[in-house]
């Protein structure tokens, strides 16, 4: 199973379902589940439980995290159900990317496509401009973390888009808007963030607040054209040591590049070389 199962399941799950005021109640989804929540205290780190009682799907959340953290954790553990996947949770920051099993890593997916409907969440963001102004407009009216929204909005805007999650000092995922994959953007995973970007100085800093600013477009993408400049977006959150960026640019900022149908960059060809008089080979 990978991430379009994921997601055709979570949509054929979502289908029929009265969805217009999913950004207040779950219930929907809890009932087609058959499950029902409780809230209680849980350990530190610990998001939620779940288990069958009497043919119940019953999942707890920990009472003293966020609502929006919650209403993750209650969509995380309806897709094992959905998904017919085994939890194996670990200690781990919310939408880390470290030591994950897939399994998790999937039902975050699944809860994404829950909290922040396609039809829902395009429909506000794709005309949006990325900004934090946008960030926390839509975090605010589906009720989702930054590393939720920012991804999901990263994958849907016709901006060139990029939201990065990074882990210990290391990039590690990456998602893209189809408009940046056409110009053959590439984030190398697991390398360390880069130096000069917005992320590199919060993390020295281990400051928490959102700041945004420009950075060179080739500090982030690999063998990328130099002298363009993109806006990039960070928070960093110390106690776990994660670091988030949304990076962007204008149409107009976009290099001048053909890429292929596999997503590499076609080389110009310029030609054969001018005639010198001079062999361009050594005599045997």
């Amino acid at each position: 199973m990978d991430e379009q199962d994921v997601v055709r399941k979570a949509r054929a799950f979502m289908q029929g379902l009265d969805l217009s005021n999913i950004r207040e109640s779950l219930e929907p989804y809890l009932t087609k589940a058959n499950a029902r929540v409780r809230e209680e205290e849980l350990g530190p780190g610990e998001s939620g439980t779940v288990a069958e009682i009497k043919g119940r799907l019953v999942i707890t959340v920990n009472s003293t995290e966020s609502l929006e953290r919650q209403r993750f954790t209650i969509c995380h553990e309806l897709g094992h159900k959905v998904l017919g996947l085994d939890s194996s949770h670990q200690h781990v920051p919310p939408w880390g990317h470290v030591k994950r099993d897939m399994t998790e890593v999937l039902c975050d997916v699944f809860a994404a496509e829950l909290l922040m409907p396609h039809d829902q969440f395009s429909a506000v963001c794709r005309d949006s401009e990325p900004s934090l102004m946008t960030m926390l407009s839509l975090m605010d009216a589906f009720k989702t973390s930054f590393p939720a929204t920012g991804s999901r909005f990263a994958r849907l805007t016709n901006a060139p888009c990029a939201f990065v999650n990074m882990q210990g000092g290391l990039v590690r995922y990456a998602a893209m808007s189809t408009p940046l994959r056409k110009l053959g953007a590439r984030i190398t995973l697991k390398t360390p963030i880069p130096a000069r970007s917005l992320a590199a100085r919060l993390r020295q800093a281990k400051t928490s607040e959102f700041q945004d600013g420009d950075v060179a477009q080739d500090e982030w993408f690999e063998n990328w054209p130099t002298g363009l400049d993109l806006i990039e977006l960070s928070r960093h959150h110390d106690g776990s040591d994660t670091t988030l960026s949304l990076l962007w640019f204008e149409e107009e900022d976009a290099p001048r590049m053909e890429v292929d149908r596999f997503g590499q960059r076609v080389q110009e060809d310029n030609g054969l070389d001018e005639l010198t008089g001079v062999l361009s080979w050594k005599k045997r």
